[in-house]
């Protein structure tokens, strides 16, 4: 086959989630209310830790990051599922869906590696709260948030760039509503097992690694938190980290689902429906279950809610 025929594809067509009418209805309503929330949701946590001086700490600072980038996250997709769900020929264009899945890898590795961050955040300030001030200090913090997305962002350049090199000759038709690497391999007319191994790969280092600082972490926070005298202590550090493990079980949990088993088990449903637990779900749940775990957040909501309602009482 010549290299002529390489470049016959200059679009892709997304196949989407649903042909039947009645279900894209469903859909676009339940995707539109999610996105909703999702934004007005993250944008809510942000513009809170900004304006709250109490949360003017490093953990709210990753966390308002972590809000940063669900919110882009999920605006990098969801706006086409919206439009694509009544469109009849649902086609991306070859840079369109490239472009798409280089935001995607980018914003999903800076928060897989700002959930590490925020475990390591909560190490510091648990088992070593006198050098806390030091250790996260502001300036720390602000090249630990860059590393993270500069990580991101080089890392997503490397995948994108040798998946979107690869031949594409026959099929255009992509078996997803968004361009994600996995059905994107399938359409290649050349053999991707190398490629979609060295993408499992930087998948793995990039989970796995964070994952196992995550759990030496929490390992040692467990240890700190059961040696604590004071039982509101204990219970405050408990709150704290339950917020963050329960968003790291949503994030890890389908991530790994996705990226890191066997392609022999690739199933088209199944990762749909993970696919929009972790571009649409996940980013609408981490402010919900940061917020109604934290008082320090409570706090700072009632406090803003309290002086809207005071003008007006006026």
């Amino acid at each position: 086959m010549t290299r002529t025929n390489y470049t016959l594809v200059t679009e892709f067509i997304l196949l989407g989630l649903t042909d039947t009418l009645e279900l894209q209805i469903v859909l676009f309503l339940l995707i539109f209310v999610i996105y909703t929330l999702t934004v007005w949701g993250n944008v809510g946590m942000i513009f809170l830790i900004r304006i709250d001086s109490r949360l003017h700490t490093p953990m709210y600072f990753f966390l308002a990051n972590l809000s940063f980038v669900d919110v882009c996250c999920s605006s990098n997709v969801t706006p086409k599922v919206l439009v694509d769900l009544f469109s009849e020929k649902k086609t991306i264009s070859f840079a369109g869906c490239f472009l798409q899945m280089y935001f995607f890898i980018a914003l999903a590795t800076t928060e897989c590696l700002l959930f590490g961050l925020m475990a390591y955040d909560r190490y510091v300030a648990i088992c070593n709260p006198l050098l806390y001030p030091l250790v996260m200090s502001r300036t720390v913090c602000l090249k630990m948030a860059a590393g993270a997305f500069t990580a991101g962002l080089l890392n997503s350049m490397v995948n994108t760039s040798y998946v979107s090199s690869l031949p594409f000759c026959s099929s255009n038709v992509i078996h997803h509503f968004f361009c994600d690497s996995p059905p994107i391999f399938k359409l290649s007319c050349s053999d991707t097992h190398l490629n979609e191994s060295i993408f499992s790969t930087f998948a793995g280092v990039n989970l796995v690694g964070v994952l196992v600082l995550i759990l030496s972490s929490y390992t040692y926070i467990l240890f700190s938190i059961f040696r604590m005298h004071s039982g509101e202590g204990r219970h405050k550090a408990f709150s704290t980290c339950a917020s963050h493990l329960i968003a790291i079980f949503l994030f890890y949990s389908t991530s790994m689902y996705t990226y890191l088993r066997p392609t022999s088990s690739y199933s088209l449903s199944q990762d749909k429906v993970v696919s929009v637990f972790y571009t649409m779900v996940i980013p609408m749940l981490n402010p919900l279950v940061y917020s109604f775990r934290n008082k320090d957040v409570k706090k700072a909501l009632r406090t803003v809610i309290t002086r809207k309602r005071i003008p007006s009482l006026l």
